[in-house]
């Protein structure tokens, strides 16, 4: 067993994604141990990786110092030390959880302990690498899982030029970000890039070869229909990764538990991005990653600093992959963009264009918006919102929708 040096002024970091590697450039001497063996990287631009438009090093972070492909298997709360996989045991003085979340695969027939030869979650640079070179024109790919990953899947998957099913079981697509109109003019244009859509479509299980090397044939639906697939990717959506905390015996709900100072429920313990709950939310956004290891670089240097929380903007473009197809579809959203009783909703709609923008009133402050197609407003709109301000009083709710925003 190695042991490294407990110096309680030591700053340890578990987890070398945006969160720890924000944090590594923010804290001078932080020690970061990171499981991947790829530098810290920027996981909101994977499928543009996947779809070949990057290469990997083009979405690295800035450099960091991190003892890659190393997994803490261990916090020793009393001793105050952290035990790898490699035996390493590295002493802290504070540390910080920022472990992350992995995959959700489905409860599915024929997804055990280890996934089929085939069958893909779409969560790491190892992942993205792995479809990229699974994937040739042609190939049959289903993606299951119509929310932001999954359509962000689907489109990287069409321009690669792969035949691919999108399955959805909700009613459309991206329902934590779209209203109904918006999903359907964001359906129109996967279905014109070649994204076969299926909304409301429950999958049972996977069909896989016979032998000790199974790999997926189909994609079997509730309704009895398959879906062929030389390749299945999993966006299923995301969970923070507790198991350490859990074992540690920090406080667990969602996530690791943490107040304003991202402090969990041991005073020398901190947890940032994915994995953490701060009153009660689990953002799982990069954007809140990268604020909250602004925060905590500040409370660790002994500066006063408290995080109230993110009002992240879901931003996503859809690139035409043949030159005689449609072009981009830019598309916007922030906050709630459904409507409760009393609110006021202002809506534009250009079929033609396919242009749509609509926002939510609620009392004398945005709550929440769409934007497709033509995004001109929404960065006076996301400022409002994020802010928090109120609206001019005598201000027509419909100039909220001009490319101004408004003001």
């Amino acid at each position: 067993m190695r042991t490294q040096s407990g110096n309680r002024a030591r700053v340890v970091v578990i987890g070398a994604g945006m969160a720890g590697a924000r944090l590594a450039a923010r804290v001078p001497g932080v020690t970061v141990v990171g499981e991947e063996r790829h530098a810290p990287y920027n996981r909101v631009l994977l499928a543009e990786v996947l779809a070949g438009r990057y290469e990997p090093d083009v979405i690295a972070l800035p450099p960091a110092e991190v003892r890659r492909g190393v997994r803490a298997v261990r916090i020793d709360r009393a001793a105050r030390l952290v035990h790898c996989d490699d035996g390493s045991v590295i002493g802290y003085g504070h540390l910080v959880l920022a472990t992350g979340s992995n995959p959700v695969l489905p409860p599915l027939r024929g997804i055990g302990h280890t996934l089929p030869d085939g069958v893909h979650a779409f969560r790491t640079l190892d992942d993205c690498l792995a479809l990229r070179e699974a994937v040739r024109p042609g190939t049959r790919a289903v993606v299951i899982g119509g929310g932001l990953l999954g359509v962000s899947a689907a489109r990287a998957l069409a321009e690669c030029g792969a035949q691919v099913v999108l399955a959805q079981q909700g009613e459309h697509l991206m329902e934590r970000q779209l209203d109904a109109e918006a999903a359907g003019l964001l359906r129109g244009h996967l279905e014109a890039l070649g994204v076969e859509v299926h909304t409301e479509c429950r999958v049972r299980g996977l069909r896989c070869t016979d032998g000790s090397a199974p790999a997926v044939r189909a994609v079997e639906l509730a309704d009895g229909y398959e879906l062929a697939a030389e390749v299945t990717v999993l966006a299923c959506g995301v969970r923070p990764r507790t198991g350490l905390a859990r074992a540690a015996g920090l406080e667990i709900r969602k996530g690791v538990l943490v107040d304003d100072e991202l402090r969990t429920s041991d005073p020398y313990i901190h947890a940032v991005g994915d994995c953490a709950e701060h009153r009660s939310t689990v953002y799982g956004l990069a954007q809140a990653a990268i604020e909250q290891a602004d925060v905590l670089a500040e409370v660790l240097a002994g500066r006063p600093a408290r995080y109230d929380g993110t009002r992240a903007l879901t931003r996503l473009t859809l690139r035409s992959p043949a030159t005689d197809a449609p072009g981009a579809l830019d598309l916007a959203a922030f906050g709630d963009s459904r409507p409760m009783p009393g609110d006021d909703v202002i809506r534009l709609a250009d079929a033609t264009r396919g242009a749509y923008r609509t926002v939510v009133v609620r009392g004398d402050r945005l709550a929440g918006g769409v934007l497709l197609g033509d995004l001109a407003a929404v960065g006076t709109l996301a400022r409002t919102w994020q802010d928090d301000d109120p609206l001019p009083a005598d201000m027509s709710l419909l100039h909220l929708l001009t490319n101004d925003g408004g003001f």
